[in-house]
């Protein structure tokens, strides 16, 4: 089977927008993790994806703003865990392991409409000079996280590594049986180096995998991005 490359832009460019989001404020951290394991939580038809043998688990929080200008619907803090698979066809993707939201409603939708796995916390960012704190804890149960960094120069060039974990151009789903690929589009991400400061994090554990051993082996900063998804299909 042929794996497509990994590219800064989109091998699919979205010609039918189904949803439009920003991405803000997000902060990525990455940790190896056994292939064997991850293979187990996707879905049917993928297998992960590697970078030089390796796989990985991602933590993201960040800020989600909609188009739509309400008040609670429009703007509200996210946080996921994630991993990455590789199809039958070659194309490269996110699988979603837990999507932490703070507003019902978002999360009650992306449950119905495409089986994905929101749930509902209490989240919020608070800002100081160079430094994001990022909070999350579960309205249901006790898993949470809490991630601080401090905000470094911007990349000029990312690492083959970092363009792995962050160029990432369509997601993976099982609904009703099947595994869809959903494809989406934006801009190169703006990326910078960042510091991790703190992190206490119940999430990566609570999807189903071991709990971090030691601290990320990336951990990356960007102001945000536009994007667009297409409509899914049969992956």
């Amino acid at each position: 089977m042929s794996v497509e490359p990994v590219t800064e832009s989109t091998p699919r460019p979205v010609r039918h927008a189904v949803m439009t989001q920003w991405w803000r404020e997000v902060t990525f951290l990455h940790w190896p993790v056994d292939p064997d394991l991850a293979a187990a939580l996707l879905p049917a038809g993928t297998r992960p994806d590697l970078f030089e043998g390796r796989t990985y688990v991602g933590l993201v929080p960040f800020r989600m703003d909609r188009t739509l200008r309400l008040p609670y619907l429009g703007s509200f803090c996210e946080t996921n865990v994630r991993l990455y698979s590789v199809d039958e066809r070659g194309r490269r993707g996110v699988v979603f392991l837990s999507l932490d939201a703070a507003r019902l409603i978002p999360a009650l939708v992306g449950r119905s409409a495409l089986s994905m796995p929101y749930l509902w916390s209490s989240m919020g960012i608070e800002r100081a000079t160079g430094t994001i704190d990022y909070r999350c804890r579960r309205r249901r149960g006790e898993a949470g996280t809490r991630v601080r960094v401090r905000v470094g120069a911007p990349i000029e060039q990312p690492t083959p590594l970092e363009q792995f974990l962050t160029a990432r151009w369509g997601l993976h789903v099982t609904r009703f049986g099947n595994t869809l690929y959903m494809p989406n589009e934006h801009p190169s991400w703006p990326l910078h180096h960042a510091e991790l400061l703190d992190c206490d994090d119940d999430l990566v554990a609570a999807a189903g995998l071991p709990a971090p051993a030691g601290g990320p082996v990336s951990v990356l900063y960007s102001p945000g991005v536009p994007v667009r998804f297409g409509r899914p299909f049969r992956a």
